[in-house]
């Protein structure tokens, strides 16, 4: 019988890590009035794993009636963030919208937001996505207000957002137009009458998720 050998070669093994992701925003990436699964973060990290990818669960730094003020300092504030991670989201800007801030406002914090959320992603800009805000004129809650201007300056907001967003070669996907479908279907509207179901953040993850998985697999 051989002699072990007392002192035998190490073996390199290669432990694969799952892939992060820290989702950026307000009620909408919390999912107001949405269980916790059907959060569109949630169903995206779900979805990819049903092709493959294995995914941590998100990290989600958001709360519901945050602007973007309130959002740069609760990332500032939050300290128990990892350094990178392998995908950012970035959805914000609605309550900006809505308590009537100064447009200029937003045009001076949401690329400190886009600058914060390419830190995240280790200055690559493959790893960051923005989401355009929904329409929330078109729900019932919206319906008390002034329709035409709320998606006008939605527009503006947007139009905006995609700007910065495309000036860094970020990924822009426009899912205003999906939420303003709730106007003729309340089934993509929650209970509370104003918040995307989780039947619409579906909608949004089929919109995004084969370009994610991509950007994810390189």
């Amino acid at each position: 019988m051989p002699t072990p050998d007392p002192d035998p070669e190490p073996i390199d093994t290669i432990v694969e890590e799952s892939l992060t992701f820290l989702a950026l925003g307000d009620s909408y990436t919390i999912g107001e009035a949405v269980g916790v699964n059907l959060r569109w973060p949630v169903q995206l990290k779900d979805s990819l794993e049903a092709q493959g990818l294995d995914m941590d669960s998100p990290r989600i730094i958001a709360r519901t009636g945050w602007t973007t003020d309130e959002l740069i300092r609760a990332i500032d504030n939050t300290n128990d963030l990892d350094p990178t991670y392998d995908l950012v989201s970035l959805l914000i800007g609605v309550n900006n919208q809505y308590r009537n801030y100064d447009f200029v406002e937003y045009e001076r914090e949401f690329p400190v937001l886009l600058r914060q959320a390419l830190n995240f992603a280790d200055g690559d800009t493959n790893r960051v996505i923005v989401l355009s805000i929904p329409d929330y004129g078109v729900t019932p809650f919206g319906s008390f207000g002034d329709q035409d201007k709320i998606a006008r300056e939605l527009d503006e907001y947007n139009a905006f957002a995609k700007e910065e967003a495309e000036k860094k070669g970020i990924a822009f996907y426009d899912i205003t137009p999906i939420s303003r479908e709730a106007a003729d279907d309340g089934s993509l509207v929650a209970s509370d009458g104003l918040h995307p179901s989780g039947k619409m953040y579906t909608r949004w993850v089929e919109l995004i998720r084969e370009e994610v998985e991509a950007k994810l697999s390189r």
